[in-house]
């Protein structure tokens, strides 16, 4: 596991950041409730009454006059977005990395398998996905001690399980993607997250194209969704479940056979 222990070292310090940013950001706005509470509950219900904007950010669901609906509907959103930002950028550069950076002239004449390798960068994608949901969770957990409130441990454990699979799936596309350009695409990973995101609202919005919630995996990974219903939603999540398979295989194949420069 040489090139998954390489790839976590070289990775480490935007791991650092990106946890500290999302985590810290989310934990702080967890804080800032207890001064918010009060404000909150006179516009709470204009919140709700907003028609399909409210729809679209789970206000129709949820009320952030409380805890439980002011983590489903900001704090999840910070969550989600900055987490699948993390993995769009991370996914775009780990193969990439290798012809730009001019060390595939060395890394593969080495007599190991390309899909050993292109199967340890994966690990390490991964790895760092769980690394920073673990740590976001933690800090989020803190500071409901230090408000001294308390949320439901199965409504987080769904979420966060839903925003882990949402990252996965957006890594993993752009983990492929990595594996068909020369060069690091962050601005494609970036912009594929926002228009993802983007998605997610606008199939929420518009009854015509509803059907957009099947390639969206924000859709599936919705806190309010999740914290209304009581659990995921199958279809869109055995879709996502199919496209990261489909993304993975398609890196590792072409990656095997591709004419490397």
């Amino acid at each position: 596991m040489t090139f998954y222990r390489h790839e976590m070292r070289m990775n480490r310090r935007n791991l650092l950041i990106w946890t500290a940013c999302v985590g810290g950001m989310c934990m702080g706005c967890i804080l800032l409730y207890a001064s918010l509470a009060d404000s909150v509950q006179n516009i709470a219900s204009s919140f709700s009454d907003m028609g399909a904007m409210s729809a679209a950010l789970g206000m129709d669901k949820m009320s952030i006059a409380t805890l439980r609906g002011y983590y489903a509907t900001e704090i999840a959103m910070l969550h989600g977005l900055g987490g699948a930002m993390f993995a769009a950028l991370l996914g775009t550069g780990l193969l990439a990395k290798e012809e730009s950076g001019h060390t595939a002239e060395f890394l593969y004449t080495l007599p190991v398998d390309r899909g050993w390798i292109v199967l340890q960068k994966y690990l390490a994608l991964l790895s760092c996905i769980l690394i920073l949901n673990v740590v976001c969770v933690a800090l989020y957990l803190l500071g409901f001690v230090l408000l001294g409130e308390r949320m439901d441990a199965g409504e987080l454990l769904r979420y966060h399980t839903a925003a882990i699979l949402m990252q996965i799936e957006i890594g993993t596309i752009c983990f492929a993607i990595s594996a068909f350009v020369r060069r690091s695409a962050a601005g494609a990973g970036l912009g594929i997250t926002v228009v993802l995101f983007a998605a997610d609202i606008m199939c929420r919005i518009i009854p015509a194209i509803e059907g957009a919630k099947y390639l969206t995996p924000f859709y599936y990974a919705n806190a309010a969704d999740i914290f209304a219903d009581g659990g995921l939603n199958a279809g869109p999540t055995a879709v996502g479940a199919l496209i990261t398979a489909a993304c993975l295989a398609a890196a590792w194949i072409w990656y095997g056979r591709k004419d490397l420069r």
